[in-house]
């Protein structure tokens, strides 16, 4: 079977879908990983083949406008800007997709879910299309509105209509953050791949103090450098009894500030190798940091400033794992001020804990390998 796994530009989208790619690899498959040319050197990265499509678009820029609004721009206007950045994406990537799609003869297309070239183009070339999700389905909110911002593209690939949401959804969510999904769901475990890096040295010995990470993705800092708090909430918890380390990349080192001599800066980590020596996390509220902490049982506190991010958030907080600041923060004295509530209240941590077992307990990606089976040969349907 030959698997053509599709996102736009953004590795974090990339990185969600890694696990079940190399699955079925180890299963025999033939997989592609095809993307715009900026995220060429991320697929190389993650070991699997790649191939360029289409030309690349400017996401960071129609990010900062979402987030800081030029002035006398009009309040909640993120939503249909966002909408037109992906269906921008989508036209710039379909027709090479498609084309790629047919001389590589593809079974099957594999789409993180903001990505809709690859249901289009999947619908072109007569072959299922299955979305895999990176967090919390962001999509079926703007599910009805789909189909009207899709349609000059379908029309144009003389399609009648496309369904966004393809034949299933591949979840790496535990049940307790799910939300309603727009086709069959296959839960998968999550498996973290925060890309590619060594394990960093050895944590010092316990002190008997809570540990706490403290990570801003790679997000805010492309969009703006003042939207990466991570130096901030730093400082803001250093008068509190714990132990801090802060992960970063190395271009993000210089916007930390300055740092109390006894935190601990790990550059280029993955995340999954820091946080197994963690109590607790203060970040971003990007999906794959939150999904990463969760897979180790830890309670978070994040301030988040994408859209996503708040939605990412806001459903760990209503699970009862995590507590959310709504970011820019005024006074840093909160950020300190809900790290000890997190950190003193065992609930959040057995809400975290409970989390952990359900994400655990969810099929691997080799089992959803055979599901992926199933729906490309037909034998499954919604």
């Amino acid at each position: 079977m030959r698997i053509l796994f599709t996102a736009w530009a953004w590795p974090s989208h990339l990185y969600a879908m890694v696990p079940v790619a190399w699955a079925c690899r180890a299963a025999g498959h033939d997989v592609l990983v095809a993307s715009q040319p900026e995220l060429t050197d991320a697929i190389s990265r993650t070991g699997l083949p790649g191939a360029s499509v289409g030309r690349d678009v400017d996401a960071v820029a129609t990010f900062r406008d979402i987030v800081l609004p030029p002035p006398g721009h009009r309040p909640g206007a993120g939503g249909p800007r966002v909408l037109g950045l992906l269906t921008a994406l989508a036209e710039a990537m379909v027709d090479d997709l498609v084309e790629l799609g047919r001389s590589w003869r593809a079974d099957l297309v594999v789409f993180e879910p903001t990505a809709f070239a690859g249901p289009l183009a999947a619908a072109a070339l007569g072959i299922p299309a299955v979305r895999h999700l990176y967090g919390t389905d962001l999509m079926s909110v703007v599910g009805r509105f789909l189909p009207d911002a899709l349609g000059p593209l379908s029309g144009k690939l003389g399609l009648d209509t496309v369904d966004p949401f393809g034949v299933a959804t591949v979840d790496p969510c535990p049940a307790g953050l799910q939300v309603p999904v727009g086709s069959r769901r296959l839960p998968v475990r999550y498996v973290p791949h925060n890309g590619p890096g060594m394990l960093p040295p050895e944590p010092p010995a316990p002190s008997g103090r809570p540990r706490v990470c403290v990570t801003w993705g790679t997000t805010l800092s492309r969009v703006d450098p003042g939207l990466f708090l991570a130096g901030q909430a730093v400082r803001a918890i250093s008068a509190l009894e714990v132990d801090v380390v802060v992960a970063v990349t190395p271009g993000q080192r210089a916007l930390l500030g300055p740092l109390p001599s006894e935190v601990r800066v790990a550059e280029s980590a993955p995340l999954h190798l820091l946080l197994p020596t963690c109590d607790a996390v203060v970040a971003h509220g990007g999906a794959g940091t939150l999904l990463t902490a969760v897979a180790y049982g830890l309670p978070q506190l994040l301030l988040p400033r994408l859209p996503d991010h708040v939605r990412h958030a806001g459903r760990l907080a209503e699970a009862g794992a995590g507590v959310v600041l709504a970011a820019p923060v005024e006074d840093p004295a909160a950020i300190s001020d809900r790290l000890a509530e997190l950190l003193a209240t065992p609930a959040y941590r057995a809400a975290a804990e409970g989390l952990r077992q359900e994400m655990h307990g969810q099929p691997s990606p080799a089992r959803v390998v055979r599901e992926l089976e199933l729906l490309a040969t037909g034998a499954v349907r919604r």
